[in-house]
C-alpha cells in the first residue's frame, strides 16, 4: 500500500512540474501553489517511499540550500521568484543525489530554450509566429525574458532517476 502511495506522489510530482512548465510557457509566472504542493507532498512521499529520517533531513538541507541560493540570484535578477522557488522544491525532492544531474539537465534545456527563443524572435521567423496562438507570439516577443520554468522541469524530470525516488517507479 506505501509502496502504491509513493508511486502516485512521484506521478503527482511530475505532473505538478510539467504544470510550471506550461504555465511558465503561456504566462511568464509559476504560481506559489505549484511549489507548495510539492514542499507538502514531499514529507508523505519520502515515508511512503521508506526514506529514514537522516535522508530526509539531507533532503531538506538541499532544499533550503537551494532556496537561500534562488533568492540571491533572483536578488541579482537573475531568475525569477518562481523559478527561486520551484528550484529550490525540486531540489528537496531530488535531495544530494539526484542534485548534480538535476542541475546539468536545467542548463541543458535552458540553453537549447534559449537558441530556441532566439530563433523564434528572429527577423525572418517572428513574422511568421506572430499568426499563431497568443502565448507563442508573447514567447517570440523581443526583450521577454525565458520562462526558465521549462527548463527546471526539464531538468527535474531527467534527474528523477537519480533520485531515490526514481527507484519507487522502477526508473
Amino acid at each position: 500500500m506505501l509502496a502504491l502511495l509513493a508511486a502516485a506522489l512521484v506521478i503527482v510530482f511530475a505532473a505538478l512540474v510539467l504544470a510550471a512548465a506550461a504555465w511558465d510557457a503561456v504566462s511568464f509566472t509559476i504560481p506559489n501553489w505549484i511549489s507548495l504542493a510539492l514542499v507538502a507532498a514531499f514529507p508523505v512521499a519520502a515515508l511512503a517511499a521508506g526514506l529514514s529520517l537522516p535522508a530526509m533531513g539531507l533532503h531538506l538541507a538541499v532544499g533550503v540550500a537551494a532556496l537561500l541560493i534562488g533568492m540571491a540570484m533572483f536578488a541579482l535578477r537573475w531568475m525569477g521568484g518562481g523559478d527561486a522557488k520551484l528550484v529550490s522544491a525540486v531540489a528537496l525532492w531530488l535531495g544530494l543525489g539526484g542534485l548534480p544531474t538535476f542541475l546539468l539537465g536545467v542548463a541543458v534545456a535552458g540553453g537549447g530554450l534559449a537558441v530556441l527563443l532566439l530563433t523564434l524572435r528572429s527577423a525572418p521567423i517572428r513574422p511568421i509566429v506572430v499568426l499563431g496562438p497568443p502565448w507563442v507570439s508573447k514567447l517570440a516577443e523581443p526583450g521577454h525574458g525565458i520562462p526558465y520554468g521549462v527548463a527546471i522541469a526539464a531538468g527535474a524530470l531527467w534527474a528523477l532517476p537519480a533520485s531515490p525516488f526514481g527507484a519507487v517507479l522502477g526508473l
